[in-house]
């Protein structure tokens, strides 16, 4: 019993299903997605089949409603089932179950999907349809973190809040189940699980975007690499982590070593464990013993 969206952005091609539920590890049960193939929400009484039995299906060849239909017709419990799917293409098929828990219904638009069951009343899907609609200059991940927002704060579960989850691929197809993940976040046990699912997102495009940066160092553009290490610490300014690995991919490529030692001692100063890995990374050879290094201790 819970709120969902499944969507393809049109821009990018990325596919994803976001979630949110009074229900421990909604997550684990709901969202489904696999790089090239589709994103699908299994949902209500759930029967979490749904989710690779019909990501196999459309890998092979199946639309989103030819998977859906497949599977619904071999169901006993059909109509206890909320589902929804999204393709590649993006070909939509929802299903909501007449057995399904009022309030109970979804919508579907173009290249999305937004259902809902147990709600607290039936505007819920629709005000997650106009969010999603409204925030098309946004790129996936927040776009279906902002319709979740409108789910919630149109009155959202019935039961309250308590996890969510959120799983973005990309669009190229990949010979494997793993790979293409943008995004795979969840929030098990939460107060406010929302809010937290969003946060996590801040977070994982900082890293997105640390890991740039030493992309971008390896191929000697040193001021786009120093840009994106910025960007990173403008995201999440509280991550230490970030900052160390910033800090140590400055100092150990020469890009800009007095910059990546004021920010290694200030973190040394706060937790000075991060020195003990530091001359860990020294001892293994992934950090030169040169002047910059050994003016940090």
């Amino acid at each position: 019993m819970t709120y969902s969206i499944v969507a393809r952005d049109p821009k990018t091609g990325e596919l994803g299903v976001a979630v949110q539920s009074h229900y421990f590890s909604v997550g684990s049960v709901v969202t489904w997605a696999r790089s090239g193939v589709g994103a699908i929400a299994t949902q209500s009484i759930a029967e979490i089949s749904y989710g690779p039995l019909g990501l196999d299906l459309m890998a092979g060849g199946r639309s989103a409603a030819e998977a859906l239909e497949s599977l619904l017709r071999s169901d006993p419990k059909a109509e206890t089932r909320q589902v929804g799917m999204v393709d590649s293409n993006g070909v939509i098929a929802a299903h909501t179950g007449s057995r399904c828990i009022a309030s109970a219904g979804h919508v579907i638009g173009e290249q999305f999907s937004c259902q809902a069951n147990l709600m607290s009343n039936d505007s819920i899907w629709g005000e997650m349809e106009k969010a999603f609609r409204g925030n098309s200059e946004l790129e996936l991940p927040e776009r279906l973190a902002a319709t979740l927002d409108a789910a919630e704060n149109a009155g959202g579960d019935a039961r309250g809040k308590q996890s969510a989850a959120i799983l973005v691929v990309s669009a190229k197809l990949y010979p494997n189940s793993w790979s293409g993940r943008i995004m795979d976040l969840r929030v098990e046990d939460n107060p406010e699980p929302l809010p937290e699912l969003k946060r996590l997102i801040r977070v994982r495009r900082a890293y997105d975007w640390a890991d740039k940066g030493d992309d971008l160092l390896a191929l000697g553009k040193i001021e786009e690499a120093l840009q994106a290490f910025e960007k990173a610490k403008q995201l999440a300014p509280e991550n230490e982590e970030i900052r160390f690995w910033v800090g140590i991919t400055l100092i150990g490529s020469n890009a800009n070593q007095a910059e990546g030692r004021e920010i290694l001692k200030e973190i040394f100063a706060k937790n000075p464990n991060w020195a003990k890995v530091t001359k860990s990374l020294i001892e293994k050879g992934y950090l030169p013993k040169n002047t910059a290094v050994s003016q940090l201790f």
